[in-house]
């Protein structure tokens, strides 16, 4: 097979989450442990680190790829989903798994796991742990992709678990409070493992703590620790950070729910530190070549790893930005930062998936905007006549398009120099227009 028929072999044949919803989650890890027995326990050949939560897990995981990189480290990094090619979701060093190993595991090894039936991302996950051993990484990162103690991602023994933040999402798989989401999330602090955590509630840290205490893990509050003392955004998208740690930073991520995630990074490095996976920084030399090296990670992380998506300038006139963020907890932090935005008129390309809440986000949508309701190509996706009617219920103004090329060519058609275009709302509406658009 060419990659591209083996690539659409597997969306085609394999259940997926991101396409089929509830259908494409296999609960428990019997397929997981199957593959990895046949496989050779490949995720025992490097070191790894764990990302978990609801929110800011892709960007995290990004950005500890990027400075462990700049470190020196030959880094993997797992994450999910894929905006434009599935090879996205396993790298090394910022580069895709090649077309040509793609091919070969899934020739090779199909006869072991078509009667198997693992979902596509039980497969993607052994696929990239295999490619990681292979290619003799040093240490991974690697995302969760739904919850974590049963999540397929969690048969590893990380050095460092990080749990970004708890908020309502996949309720239907995780638990309606977000006490029982925590839970499901903290399944991956292991025994004696060192856990960093971004956020908690009054209802979340509890959990956390009881789940520490079970496994002897030490944790940290990264709002405790608060590492970013203070953080600004700049005209040119980027960020500016004071730290208390690492001195003046600035970060290639300008979006404003990035200084939680930045908090948190930072603090999981500081444990790397402690852990001697990172410089010492016993002498003052050293120090400045930590935060030079940290600095160069997080300013740089879209260029190392091939990050997209999170509030991503994609043209400067007029302004066009994309951003993933796609559920109520996301849009609490996107629907601030387009207020802010300053332009003669603002056009928004939005959809959304059905396992989301719709009427909580359309609350925090700007009035002041012109909407063109659309849907990805994705059969989760609301129908853009649903959003249109949620929309003018909410009292914002706009119309239905049917594919988020056609939304955007519109949108392109009317806008002028000193407007602001968005384009977001779910991460398939991003792909979408990454893949189409752009």
């Amino acid at each position: 097979m060419t990659y591209q028929e083996t690539t659409q072999y597997l969306f085609s044949q394999l259940p997926q989450f991101e396409k089929d919803g509830s259908t494409g989650f296999h609960e428990g890890l019997r397929n997981t442990l199957a593959l990895d027995e046949h496989l050779g326990h490949p995720h025992r050949n490097f070191q790894t680190i764990h990302v978990a939560g609801t929110n800011g897990k892709g960007s995290c995981s990004h950005t500890l790829a990027a400075i462990l990189q700049t470190c020196g480290y030959k880094v993997g990094l797992y994450t999910s989903p894929h905006l434009v090619d599935f090879r996205e979701r396993i790298r090394i060093n910022g580069q895709c798994i090649s077309e040509e190993y793609v091919v070969e595991f899934v020739e090779k090894e199909r006869n072991f796991f078509e009667p198997l039936k693992p979902s596509f991302f039980e497969l993607a996950t052994a696929m990239a742990f295999k490619y990681f051993s292979d290619m003799k990484v040093d240490i991974a990162v690697v995302e969760v992709g739904l919850g974590g103690r049963l999540d397929c991602t969690n048969i590893i023994t990380p050095v460092l678990s990080v749990i970004t933040n708890i908020s309502f999402d996949h309720v239907k798989f995780l638990g309606d409070t977000l006490a029982k989401i925590a839970a499901e999330k903290a399944g991956i602090i292991k025994k004696g493992i060192p856990v960093v955590i971004g956020e908690t509630t009054k209802e979340t840290r509890p959990v956390f703590e009881a789940k520490a205490r079970e496994e002897q893990a030490p944790i940290t509050f990264a709002e405790e620790q608060q590492e970013v003392l203070g953080a600004k955004p700049q005209n040119d998208g980027t960020m500016h950070y004071l730290t208390r740690s690492y001195g003046e930073l600035n970060g290639e991520l300008g979006g404003i729910y990035q200084e939680k995630n930045t908090n948190t990074v930072l603090c999981a490095v500081s444990k790397l530190e402690e852990m001697g996976i990172m410089c010492k920084c016993s002498k003052p030399e050293d120090q400045e070549k930590c935060r030079k090296e940290i600095e160069n990670g997080i300013m740089h992380v879209c260029e190392l790893t091939g990050l997209q998506g999170r509030w991503q300038t994609v043209k400067i006139v007029p302004h066009v930005v994309c951003d993933t963020g796609h559920n109520l907890a996301g849009w609490e932090y996107l629907s601030r930062q387009l207020k802010n935005v300053k332009c003669r008129h603002m056009y928004i390309v939005f959809g959304m998936v059905d396992d989301k809440d719709i009427d909580g986000v359309m609350k925090l949508l700007p009035t002041n905007a012109t909407y063109y309701f659309t849907k990805a190509n994705n059969k989760r996706a609301i129908p853009e006549e649903i959003l249109l009617k949620k929309g003018t219920q909410a009292g914002l103004d706009g119309r239905a398009v049917p594919t988020v090329p056609t939304a955007y060519k519109m949108v392109m058609n009317t806008a002028s120099g000193d407007d602001f275009v968005f384009v977001g709302g779910s991460s398939y509406v991003v792909a979408d227009f990454l893949k189409n658009c752009i």
